[in-house]
């Protein structure tokens, strides 16, 4: 377990970006980052009212910590967050939320960046957008 890991969740319930912040914030970080994913109201020119998120909620936890480790090895002196949502969500609710910190804005960046960009890759979440004309999973290839 790294102690640098400071918060990895999945929640059913609106998300708190205060938690996310207080959780990596410490006398040695001069730089936070924080990233907060939304839900819009267009993809891929459909209109979108609603996003329904599930997990495979003991997988998506452990990838979500492997992940976080990962970045932590490689950016030793970052701290991190991450906690995403899952059910029923409205434009302009937050999915997920990041947090990221470090001595200095680059590592923060950096860490920040690496944290959403392999969450959304590896983590086993997955969306379905609801809109005026129907429903459809999002990634999801015929085979």
């Amino acid at each position: 377990m790294n102690d640098r890991v400071a918060l990895v969740a999945l929640r059913d319930v609106p998300l708190s970006v205060d938690e996310a912040l207080a959780s990596v914030r410490h006398a040695s970080a001069g730089g936070v980052c924080v990233f907060l994913g939304t839900v819009r109201d267009h993809n891929d020119g459909r209109s979108v009212v609603r996003l329904e998120y599930e997990a495979y909620a003991s997988m998506a936890l452990a990838e979500m910590r492997r992940i976080a480790d990962e970045i932590a090895a490689e950016i030793p002196d970052a701290r991190l967050a991450v906690v995403h949502r899952t059910g029923s969500l409205v434009v302009g609710d937050v999915a997920v939320v990041c947090a990221a910190s470090a001595p200095h804005r680059d590592e923060a960046f950096r860490a920040c960046r690496a944290l959403i960009d392999r969450v959304k890759a590896r983590a086993p979440i997955w969306k379905r957008e609801q809109g005026p004309d129907g429903s459809a999973w999002v990634g999801w290839k015929e085979p």
